[in-house]
């Protein structure tokens, strides 16, 4: 297929790199061009502006920062009008469910179909083809998806346009809050005078056992808070939680703690580590940074 990605950040650019090895006509845009031309050495295409990169694509992806950014990239830089009839644009950014269903209405005026279908699993997913891909939108839309998603990890169609985000948005409170307590129990056993990384190799098989723990709970042990997913990204994605509950008439007491506590970490000096690095706030609380 004629693929066009837009975004070729940490997660874009082993997404596009799976994509070509795929065998797909892939080509790439980025804000920063620079970032995009090592794509060319897996067979990508590089455009100079997003309205070209998507001119003759069948579908479109979007992997971008924030919802406001797929907004400007789609309806302020001509994306969304350069769209061949027909395409299919899937939105793989993690934005407020809102906001993905204005970009369906929007994109369905003009002829062109909409999934949003972000995803989770990091960088180390995205390089390994193992992502979770959550998908909001018409069924039929997803089933034509299908060989898109494919090198990309493991597809689920989970409800109409904007159930794809939802989805996400669940990933991401799950996520952060468990982050906070694989940081928080490590801190206490380590501050009690037990081995962390020993509590963290004993509590796996057990009830407390988890992906978070098996890997944030590695980056905590070992002091590595080296940007895989920022705290920055995390602390976006609980405040579109927030929003999201705002207008649903939600009250999320546990998702609006631990926004506060990585709004914190992020005002101390850690808003760039890796989302592990909520463990750097809680230690610096305790005098134990």
């Amino acid at each position: 297929m004629k693929i066009a990605l837009l975004g070729t950040g940490l997660m874009g650019a082993p997404m596009a790199r799976r994509l070509c090895g795929a065998g797909h006509d892939v080509t790439v845009w980025n804000r920063t061009r620079m970032r995009a031309e090592p794509l060319s050495a897996c067979g990508a295409r590089i455009a100079d502006a997003a309205a070209e990169a998507v001119r003759e694509a069948e579908m479109a992806v979007t992997m971008l920062e924030h919802g406001e950014a797929v907004g400007e990239v789609l309806f302020a830089r001509g994306v969304a009008d350069a769209l061949p009839r027909g395409a299919l644009l899937v939105d793989m950014s993690s934005i407020r469910p809102a906001q993905a269903r204005e970009h369906a209405a929007a994109l369905a005026q003009r002829g062109a179909s909409h999934l949003d279908a972000p995803v989770s699993g990091g960088t180390v997913g995205a390089e390994a083809g193992t992502l979770a891909i959550m998908a909001g939108g018409e069924v039929m839309d997803f089933e034509r998806a299908r060989p898109l998603f494919a090198p990309l990890g493991r597809a689920t169609h989970v409800g109409p346009h904007g159930a794809g985000q939802l989805a996400k948005l669940a990933n991401q409170m799950i996520v952060g809050i468990s982050i906070g307590a694989v940081a928080e129990a490590l801190l206490l056993a380590e501050r009690g005078g037990a081995d962390p990384a020993r509590v963290r190799e004993a509590l796996r098989g057990g009830f407390a056992d988890s992906r978070i723990l098996e890997v944030h709970g590695q980056r905590m042990v070992e002091r590595d808070f080296a940007k895989r997913a920022a705290i920055t990204v995390q602390l976006k994605d609980l405040r579109n939680a927030l929003a999201t509950g705002a207008e649903t008439d939600f009250d999320a007491p546990i998702t609006a703690l631990f926004e506060a506590l990585y709004a914190s970490a992020a005002e101390h000096g850690f808003a760039d580590a890796d989302h592990a690095g909520l463990w750097l706030e809680l230690a610096r609380r305790n005098g134990m940074a």
